[in-house]
């Protein structure tokens, strides 16, 4: 069980020895304050953030999902028998302590109940030793059933349940694992779908396959979480999307399960021993496969119903991996979905290169390194399989995970790199472009994982119902590859960034903003793209970047912050738009306006007023609000380190436009 850093802990050592900077502030708030002054903010901030380092060089903050995650970690226990009563405890109060105030759990704090993890929630809680005539555990049922039973639930908690023989096997579509044999040209193969759908997928083919028993040593049943039987429930499988393609998707399904049984006994046993290979290909030591805790938890489950014993290297790898990410925090603990070392270290250092003192140079020297080390220059991953004559020389999300670099911390730490010294660093920052150009898809703009994961028609197939089955080119991401490009000096009539900004302006909604597929939402989208266009020269007089400041402009709140909620991500739902501001999303949108050009903008002094206002004694911000996402509309993160780093970020920049003799940002984030 591991520790991740918190907001809560410094090291006291780091404290004293932090640096002290005396700048005279810009903008002053309430000068009658001790926290009046912008310099005095920027200080405490920076002196938080320091404490924080890690002797290597590095920064880790906690990443923390919905109650999904710590429930699976509960059951997975169950499931293979191996329970923990303490840390089943911990587990527990950790879900009690998220509960909503309607009885069942949203995804994202303060958002509406969520059936899927409502059902993990209860089914975990009473694996624990939860009473259901408890309190707690009779507004749960009732939240459940008033949102009709799990019966209702997604496609991975119906695999779950199966798997416990809560619902029969019928519940859950037919995947044979039969899919490992085909051809890639075949309209579905594992290579057509994004890195974490393939990384959850294989092993789960096999477990699909097997269809094992969980062992449930206290014989554990949530029937009372069903309006039917789920045994009489005869119409599990519905077409994902009411087009004739999901249809025809949903007949097929049913033919599929008719054929499956006759398949020969051959095929299907080297297709789970392709699986397998697979998956042990990609272990990825004690990180995981895919450095993600559901790929990672059916690679142990997968392990385990091939009869793999539990002494047996590749299962304590898997296991071992898992429990790494468990956080502690008191009396309880939680599960994180991964963690996120190189983006938080990236960032953190932006952040601290805005405040501009030379003191800091030595810890951004040794962040630096940090980073620099981890760049992924010999494993040929699944990327290349789109892209086969293109060198390795990206960065992954996680302290490991070489087979998926992905173009985000790609582009954001060789910006970092090329910011602090792109001499030291030159190899690396040539290196990672030559990656980045490599990866660009055809319409100009970047994914996150892979080039070109845009086969649509998959997204009706029915263990498609979580919508995130694909990694297309997004405008966030595509932002921060293009500001890395224009950075280094590529001009605008370079064929990668023409195709790359005619991608941005295309992208553009109608109101101004754009989409932020990895950060909440409209806000987060609105700041990348601003950044990139800033970077690529775009004139601040532009007709997207007027549309865009408005956009922000219109947004702000009363208080002079700006929120968003995870609500924004269905089409129904207005954009830049919540009942409260955050700190890092009020930052998103200063960053973009200075961005922009609009330093002297009174915006921009109400959303510094904001900032200093809401700021702790500590130098910290309050944020427990969701402002990230792993899936729209299905999984959102919170990214503890976002309210460290972005508001540093924001005032430190301020800052130094305000008492720069230009305006104008020059870097490319």
């Amino acid at each position: 069980m591991t520790t991740r850093t918190s907001l809560k802990k410094k090291n006291a050592a780091s404290v004293e020895t932090a640096p002290v900077f005396g700048r005279e502030s810009a903008f002053v708030l309430d000068t009658t304050s001790p926290r009046a002054g912008l310099g005095d903010a920027i200080e405490r901030s920076v002196d938080s953030l320091l404490a924080l380092q890690h002797k290597d060089g590095h920064w880790v903050f906690e990443l923390e999902a919905d109650v999904t995650i710590p429930s699976e970690y509960i059951l997975l226990q169950h499931y293979l028998g191996t329970v923990d009563a303490e840390l089943d405890q911990r587990i527990a109060r950790y879900i009690r302590s998220t509960q909503g105030p309607d009885g069942g759990w949203p995804l994202f704090f303060g958002g509406a109940n969520d059936i899927s993890s409502s059902v993990k929630a209860y089914f975990a809680l009473k694996c624990a030793g939860d009473l259901p005539d408890a309190p707690h555990m009779q507004r749960a049922r009732a939240a459940i059933l008033a949102l009709g039973g799990a019966r209702n639930c997604n496609v991975f908690t119906r695999i779950c349940l199966a798997l416990f023989g809560q619902v029969p096997w019928r519940a859950v579509p037919v995947m044979p694992v039969e899919l490992m044999l085909l051809p890639s040209w075949f309209p579905f193969h594992i290579d057509k779908v994004s890195y974490w759908s393939r990384t959850v997928l294989v092993p789960l083919l096999v477990l699909m396959a097997v269809r094992p028993a969980a062992r449930n040593p206290n014989g554990v049943s949530i029937a009372e979480l069903f309006l039917v039987p789920p045994e009489t429930v005869d119409d599990w499988i519905t077409p994902v999307t009411p087009s004739a393609i999901g249809h025809a998707f949903a007949w097929l399904d049913r033919l599929l399960r008719i054929a499956e049984p006759l398949f020969p006994a051959d095929p299907r046993r080297r297709a789970i021993e392709k699986a397998v290979n697979f998956v042990t290909e990609r272990l990825n030591g004690q990180d995981g496969l895919g450095a993600i805790f559901p790929a990672m938890a059916n690679s142990l489950m997968m392990y385990d119903c091939l009869g793999y014993p539990s002494d047996h290297p590749d299962r304590v790898t898997a296991t071992d991996a898992l429990r790494r990410l468990l956080v502690t925090d008191g009396e309880r603990s939680y599960c994180q979905p991964c963690v996120s070392p190189v983006w938080d270290t990236a960032l953190a250092c932006h952040a601290l290169m805005d405040v501009g003192d030379a003191r800091l140079n030595p810890s951004l020297q040794s962040a630096m390194d940090w980073l620099a080390d981890k760049q992924v220059l010999d494993t040929v991953g699944d990327w290349a399989i789109t892209r086969p004559g293109v060198r390795p020389g990206g960065w992954a999300f996680q302290y490991a995970n070489a087979h998926y670099p992905d173009l985000d911390d790609t582009a954001a730490v060789a910006l970092a790199l090329d910011r602090f010294d792109n001499v030291r660093y030159r190899e690396a920052i040539d290196r990672a472009a030559e990656w980045v150009i490599g990866m660009q898809s055809k319409n100009g703009g970047w994914g996150s994982f892979d080039a070109d994961n845009t086969h649509y028609y998959l997204n009706h197939i029915p263990f498609a119902d979580h919508g995130a089955l694909l990694d297309p080119p997004t405008a966030d991401v595509s932002a921060r590859c293009l500001g890395f490009l224009t950075q280094l000096g590529m001009p605008t009539e370079h064929p990668n960034v023409a195709a790359a900004l005619a991608y941005l302006r295309d992208e553009q909604e109608a109101d101004g903003s754009w989409f932020g597929r990895w950060g909440t939402n409209y806000i987060y989208g609105t700041w990348s793209a601003l950044a990139a266009l800033n970077a690529a020269g775009v004139a601040g007089t532009a007709p997207e970047i007027r549309r865009a400041v408005a956009w922000l402009e219109t947004h702000q709140r009363a208080d002079g912050g700006w929120g968003e909620a995870g609500d924004s991500y269905y089409p129904d739902q207005p954009h830049g738009d919540a009942s409260y501001s955050t700190a890092s999303q009020t930052a998103w949108a200063l960053l973009a306006l200075m961005a922009a050009g609009e330093v002297d903008n009174p915006a921009v002094a109400r959303g510094i007023a904001y900032l200093l206002g809401t700021q702790d004694s500590d130098g910290n911000w309050d944020e427990p609000w969701f402002t990230a996402v792993g899936f729209p509309r299905v999984f959102y993160l919170r990214y503890h380190g976002y309210r460290a780093f972005f508001p540093l970020w924001a005032l430190a920049r301020y800052r130094r436009l305000s008492v720069a003799n230009s305006r104008q940002v020059t870097v490319g984030l």
